[in-house]
């Protein structure tokens, strides 16, 4: 037989297919991969480097979906408050993913670079250095775990009236799009201490 037209394997398709397992089940491997695209799994090590190498480019992959250029906007905490929207809805597309992501060191380039861009913004914006990653990981906490509440069920907590009526009196109080809300109070309360500590260093 002659050889295929089109590749079985290379770095698009491996990550679009690690992408795909882990959306099912939360979970991937090498041998899952090769399985799934016809090819043998000493093969897929020619395209990329093992396991970690495959986590980073789906890294690279889901966080393309961020809009990078929200860190362009004016001013600062408009910028900011942007880039967390958007942030949110590029892994709420993939929340299973999300152990797996932030449970390893960040190596991506292109991920690294979009760091690199928020840090020089809150710098711009007259922020201490000793401080910014404190924000920036306090912003994902944020953000990340808001993306997990959306894949969640609209009702997180099963009640008894009787046993609980101030809790179950809340629940029925909520409406719809509890996660939306959640995220909008929470990301209310990070800008406005955001902007607490840059005007305390700014004095």
């Amino acid at each position: 037989m002659g050889r295929p037209r089109t590749p079985l394997l290379d770095r698009e398709r491996i990550t679009t297919t690690a992408l795909q397992l882990i959306d099912e089940s939360g979970d991937f491997s090498v041998p899952q991969i090769a399985r799934r695209l016809g090819a043998q799994t000493g093969s897929v090590y020619h395209h990329v480097d093992g396991r970690d190498g495959i986590v980073e480019l789906l890294r690279e992959r889901v966080a393309s979906a961020i809009e990078a250029t929200t860190l362009d906007l004016e001013p600062w905490d408009a910028a900011v408050e942007a880039w967390a929207r958007s942030y949110r809805a590029a892994f709420a597309a993939h929340p299973r993913a999300i152990p797996l992501l932030m449970t390893s060191p960040v190596r991506a380039p292109r991920v690294l670079d979009q760091y690199e861009r928020a840090v020089t913004r809150l710098l711009d914006a007259g922020f201490e250095p000793a401080g910014i990653m404190a924000l920036i990981t306090a912003l994902e906490n944020l953000v990340l775990g808001s993306a997990l509440d959306l894949a969640a069920p609209e009702t997180m907590w099963v009640t008894d009236r009787a046993a609980t009526p101030h809790l179950a009196a809340a629940l029925a109080a909520v409406g719809d799009h509890r996660a939306d809300r959640a995220f909008e109070v929470g990301l209310a309360a990070f800008m406005n201490h955001a902007r607490t500590l840059r005007g305390t260093h700014a004095c």
